[in-house]
Protein backbone atom coordinates (compact mmCIF):
# COMPACT_ATOMS: atom_id res chain seq x y z
CA UNK A 1 0.00 0.00 0.00
CA UNK A 2 1.43 3.77 -1.14
CA UNK A 3 1.48 5.77 2.15
CA UNK A 4 -0.83 9.00 1.56
CA UNK A 5 0.97 11.94 2.28
CA UNK A 6 -0.91 12.51 5.51
CA UNK A 7 0.31 9.85 7.37
CA UNK A 8 3.84 10.67 7.15
CA UNK A 9 6.31 12.97 9.48
CA UNK A 10 4.78 12.01 12.82
CA UNK A 11 6.62 13.82 15.49
CA UNK A 12 7.61 11.88 19.18
CA UNK A 13 5.18 13.31 21.66
CA UNK A 14 1.46 11.88 21.41
CA UNK A 15 1.40 9.92 19.00
CA UNK A 16 -1.75 8.19 20.07
CA UNK A 17 -3.70 11.93 19.34
CA UNK A 18 -1.09 12.72 15.89
CA UNK A 19 -1.55 9.38 14.96
CA UNK A 20 -5.54 9.51 15.10
CA UNK A 21 -5.47 12.69 13.42
CA UNK A 22 -3.14 11.94 10.54
CA UNK A 23 -5.60 8.92 9.89
CA UNK A 24 -8.75 10.83 10.09
CA UNK A 25 -7.45 13.23 7.78
CA UNK A 26 -6.41 10.79 5.68
CA UNK A 27 -10.01 9.23 5.21
CA UNK A 28 -12.26 12.11 5.34
CA UNK A 29 -10.11 13.67 2.72
CA UNK A 30 -9.89 10.29 -0.05
CA UNK A 31 -6.48 9.74 0.36
CA UNK A 32 -7.77 6.43 2.25
CA UNK A 33 -10.60 5.87 0.06
CA UNK A 34 -13.55 3.77 1.41
CA UNK A 35 -13.04 -0.35 1.25
CA UNK A 36 -9.64 0.36 2.17
CA UNK A 37 -8.22 -2.56 4.20
CA UNK A 38 -5.88 -0.82 7.41
CA UNK A 39 -3.21 -3.32 7.34
CA UNK A 40 -1.77 -2.47 11.09
CA UNK A 41 2.20 -3.56 9.98
CA UNK A 42 2.25 -1.38 7.21
CA UNK A 43 0.36 1.72 9.23
CA UNK A 44 2.25 0.78 11.90
CA UNK A 45 5.76 1.35 9.68
CA UNK A 46 3.99 4.30 7.89
CA UNK A 47 3.12 6.23 11.19
CA UNK A 48 6.59 4.99 12.80
CA UNK A 49 4.54 3.87 16.12
CA UNK A 50 3.95 0.99 18.08
CA UNK A 51 1.32 -1.65 16.91
CA UNK A 52 -0.67 -0.97 20.40
CA UNK A 53 -0.30 2.98 19.76
CA UNK A 54 -2.00 2.33 16.52
CA UNK A 55 -5.17 -0.02 17.95
CA UNK A 56 -6.00 2.51 20.12
CA UNK A 57 -5.90 5.40 17.34
CA UNK A 58 -8.15 2.90 15.20
CA UNK A 59 -10.74 1.92 18.28
CA UNK A 60 -11.57 5.48 18.02
CA UNK A 61 -11.88 5.95 14.69
CA UNK A 62 -14.52 2.93 14.96
CA UNK A 63 -16.08 4.59 17.25
CA UNK A 64 -16.33 7.79 15.03
CA UNK A 65 -17.74 5.52 12.16
CA UNK A 66 -15.01 6.17 10.03
CA UNK A 67 -13.87 2.35 10.35
CA UNK A 68 -15.78 -0.54 10.44
CA UNK A 69 -14.68 -4.15 11.17
CA UNK A 70 -15.07 -7.16 8.09
CA UNK A 71 -14.86 -10.95 8.87
CA UNK A 72 -12.48 -12.00 11.13
CA UNK A 73 -12.26 -8.45 12.82
CA UNK A 74 -10.60 -7.01 9.60
CA UNK A 75 -10.71 -3.24 9.48
CA UNK A 76 -11.31 -1.15 6.59
CA UNK A 77 -12.36 2.13 5.73
CA UNK A 78 -16.33 2.51 6.23
CA UNK A 79 -18.13 3.08 3.34
CA UNK A 80 -21.41 5.83 3.72
CA UNK A 81 -24.65 4.26 2.34
CA UNK A 82 -27.28 7.05 1.42
CA UNK A 83 -29.62 5.99 4.38
CA UNK A 84 -26.61 6.75 6.71
CA UNK A 85 -25.97 10.20 4.57
CA UNK A 86 -29.26 10.82 5.80
CA UNK A 87 -29.34 9.86 9.15
CA UNK A 88 -26.30 11.34 9.92
CA UNK A 89 -27.60 14.77 8.72
CA UNK A 90 -31.07 14.41 10.57
CA UNK A 91 -28.99 14.10 13.68
CA UNK A 92 -26.91 17.06 12.74
CA UNK A 93 -30.38 19.17 12.37
CA UNK A 94 -31.13 18.80 15.63
CA UNK A 95 -28.58 18.93 17.29
CA UNK A 96 -28.10 22.48 15.22
CA UNK A 97 -31.40 23.64 15.53
CA UNK A 98 -31.15 23.20 19.15
CA UNK A 99 -27.85 25.54 19.06
CA UNK A 100 -29.75 27.85 17.06
CA UNK A 101 -32.46 28.20 20.23
CA UNK A 102 -30.45 27.88 23.24
CA UNK A 103 -28.57 31.24 21.35
CA UNK A 104 -31.61 32.90 20.26
CA UNK A 105 -32.32 32.74 23.79
CA UNK A 106 -29.44 34.80 24.94
CA UNK A 107 -30.19 38.16 26.35
CA UNK A 108 -26.71 39.83 24.92
CA UNK A 109 -26.26 38.25 21.53
CA UNK A 110 -23.81 40.56 20.31
CA UNK A 111 -20.85 38.15 20.48
CA UNK A 112 -21.97 35.47 19.44
CA UNK A 113 -23.36 37.23 16.34
CA UNK A 114 -20.00 38.54 15.85
CA UNK A 115 -18.19 35.58 15.65
CA UNK A 116 -20.75 33.77 13.77
CA UNK A 117 -20.55 36.66 10.97
CA UNK A 118 -16.80 36.08 11.37
CA UNK A 119 -17.24 32.84 10.29
CA UNK A 120 -19.64 33.89 7.27
CA UNK A 121 -16.66 35.85 6.20
CA UNK A 122 -14.04 32.67 6.33
CA UNK A 123 -16.88 30.39 3.98
CA UNK A 124 -16.96 33.68 1.76
CA UNK A 125 -12.64 33.97 1.74
CA UNK A 126 -12.47 30.24 1.41
CA UNK A 127 -15.03 30.33 -1.92
CA UNK A 128 -11.74 31.20 -4.14
CA UNK A 129 -9.78 28.44 -2.45
CA UNK A 130 -9.78 24.45 -3.46
CA UNK A 131 -12.63 21.99 -2.14
CA UNK A 132 -10.70 20.96 0.76
CA UNK A 133 -10.54 24.73 2.28
CA UNK A 134 -14.41 25.37 1.67
CA UNK A 135 -15.27 22.16 3.07
CA UNK A 136 -13.43 23.55 6.33
CA UNK A 137 -14.59 26.52 6.49
CA UNK A 138 -18.56 25.55 6.12
CA UNK A 139 -17.43 22.68 8.77
CA UNK A 140 -16.01 25.60 11.23
CA UNK A 141 -19.20 27.96 10.92
CA UNK A 142 -21.90 24.85 12.32
CA UNK A 143 -18.48 23.49 14.87
CA UNK A 144 -18.93 27.47 15.72
CA UNK A 145 -22.68 27.83 15.98
CA UNK A 146 -22.57 24.44 18.65
CA UNK A 147 -19.45 25.54 20.56
CA UNK A 148 -21.36 29.53 21.16
CA UNK A 149 -23.87 27.44 23.50
CA UNK A 150 -21.04 26.39 25.85
CA UNK A 151 -23.13 23.01 26.18
CA UNK A 152 -20.31 20.18 26.37
CA UNK A 153 -22.58 17.42 25.00
CA UNK A 154 -23.89 18.96 22.49
CA UNK A 155 -20.37 20.33 21.18
CA UNK A 156 -19.16 16.16 21.61
CA UNK A 157 -22.45 14.85 20.39
CA UNK A 158 -21.70 17.60 17.09
CA UNK A 159 -17.84 16.59 17.09
CA UNK A 160 -18.42 13.21 16.85
CA UNK A 161 -20.57 12.74 13.40
CA UNK A 162 -18.12 15.60 12.09
CA UNK A 163 -15.59 13.15 10.62
CA UNK A 164 -18.49 11.04 8.58
CA UNK A 165 -19.91 14.19 7.34
CA UNK A 166 -16.27 15.51 5.85
CA UNK A 167 -16.50 12.13 4.45
CA UNK A 168 -19.59 12.19 2.84
CA UNK A 169 -19.46 15.92 1.89
CA UNK A 170 -15.62 14.82 0.04
CA UNK A 171 -17.04 11.67 -1.35
CA UNK A 172 -19.93 13.17 -3.33
CA UNK A 173 -17.76 15.70 -5.49
CA UNK A 174 -16.64 19.27 -6.07
CA UNK A 175 -20.06 20.39 -7.87
CA UNK A 176 -22.49 18.87 -4.77
CA UNK A 177 -20.50 19.69 -2.18
CA UNK A 178 -20.10 23.42 -3.17
CA UNK A 179 -23.90 23.42 -3.81
CA UNK A 180 -23.97 23.17 -0.29
CA UNK A 181 -21.92 26.12 0.68
CA UNK A 182 -23.58 29.08 -0.13
CA UNK A 183 -23.06 31.90 2.31
CA UNK A 184 -26.22 33.32 1.96
CA UNK A 185 -28.27 30.01 3.69
CA UNK A 186 -26.08 30.40 6.57
CA UNK A 187 -26.56 33.95 6.68
CA UNK A 188 -30.16 33.38 7.58
CA UNK A 189 -29.58 31.11 10.32
CA UNK A 190 -27.68 34.49 11.77
CA UNK A 191 -29.98 36.68 11.08
CA UNK A 192 -32.68 34.80 12.37
CA UNK A 193 -30.61 34.20 15.79
CA UNK A 194 -29.88 38.09 15.71
CA UNK A 195 -33.59 38.75 16.13
CA UNK A 196 -34.01 36.16 18.77
CA UNK A 197 -36.19 34.02 16.19
CA UNK A 198 -35.53 30.50 17.48
CA UNK A 199 -38.19 29.08 14.99
CA UNK A 200 -36.68 30.86 12.23
CA UNK A 201 -33.77 29.57 12.86
CA UNK A 202 -35.07 26.10 13.32
CA UNK A 203 -36.91 25.84 10.44
CA UNK A 204 -33.81 27.00 8.27
CA UNK A 205 -31.43 24.87 9.46
CA UNK A 206 -33.45 21.43 9.34
CA UNK A 207 -34.43 22.87 5.70
CA UNK A 208 -30.38 23.73 4.82
CA UNK A 209 -30.09 20.06 6.41
CA UNK A 210 -32.34 18.23 4.50
CA UNK A 211 -31.36 20.02 0.90
CA UNK A 212 -27.78 18.96 1.60
CA UNK A 213 -28.68 15.26 2.99
CA UNK A 214 -30.58 15.00 -0.83
CA UNK A 215 -28.16 16.41 -2.77
CA UNK A 216 -24.94 14.66 -1.42
CA UNK A 217 -26.80 11.08 -1.64
CA UNK A 218 -27.77 12.62 -5.66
Amino acid sequence: MVAPASLLGLERTSLRQQALDALRRAISTGELPPGTHLVETELSETLQISRGTLREALRELQQEGLVSAGARGRLSVRSLSDKEIRDVFAVRAVLESLAARILSGLPDRSAVIAELRDAIEGMTRAAKDGLEDRIESDLNFHRTLCRLTDNETLMRSWQALEGTVRMSIMFAGADRAISNMQVDRHSEIVDAIETGDAATARTTIIAHMDEAAANLVG
